[in-house]
């Protein structure tokens, strides 16, 4: 009985507008990170950007959590809420933290496979706007979410191979006479493709919505 006079009440939708809210901040967050791997003198400016995108986003993470907490009917599970906008928000903290790690070791030019890095990272954040939009009517748009779930597995894949094509890079180039070049550049590599490892589980868990609610 009580499922069915839930069922009657209008669900709560300002849950999907924080999310799309959320979104575009990880759009312009990713945009900000690849900017700044076109190095040279504006790469303070660019970290900055990507803070303050990180701290819209945070604000936004806090209303969804007191949302679920204050809303009596929500659009799907109140675990999966929070572990969808906690999954968004780390990875725009993920973000961040690639930039301060940039803005620590001063840095201002960066290797051909960080600026690729930077272009899946914006590709992986176009594909989470798109598919957030999509978790308003989830039978209807199952097909289309799968799909851009996958493409962003296939991104992580492509990330993982970046990765290690760069720090071989590193090993052979710069680093031969400059050891401290093959630390800094791993470090930031392993940010970079951390993102992506970020936007993976935010797929996963668009993934776990569908498969609980179909």
């Amino acid at each position: 009985m009580l499922g069915w006079f839930q069922a009657l009440l209008p669900r709560e939708q300002k849950f999907f507008d924080l999310f799309e809210a959320h979104a575009r901040t990880l759009v312009a967050g990713a945009a900000s990170l690849r900017a700044l791997l076109d190095g040279g003198e504006r790469v303070p400016d660019r970290c900055a950007e990507v803070a303050r995108h990180e701290a819209a986003a945070d604000v936004i993470t806090r209303d969804v959590l007191l949302a679920v907490r204050r809303t009596f009917i929500t659009p799907f599970d109140r675990g999966d809420i929070r572990e969808l906008i906690t999954s968004m928000d780390d990875a725009i903290d993920q973000m961040h933290k690639t930039a301060k790690a940039i803005a620590l070791f001063d840095q201002r030019q960066f290797q051909p496979d960080m600026v690729r890095l930077g272009d899946v990272i914006v590709q992986c954040a176009g594909l989470t706007a798109e598919a957030v939009p999509l978790l308003r009517s989830l039978r209807s748009n199952a097909a289309r979410l799968n799909a851009i779930t996958e493409q962003v597995t296939q991104l992580e894949d492509q990330s993982d191979t970046l990765c290690d094509e760069g720090l071989r890079g590193l090993y052979q180039g710069p680093a031969r006479k400059d050891p401290m070049a093959y630390i800094v550049g791993a470090e930031i590599y392993d940010h970079l493709e951390k993102v992506v490892d970020r936007f993976e589980d935010v797929a996963n868990q668009v993934s776990s919505v569908l498969i609980e609610h179909l």
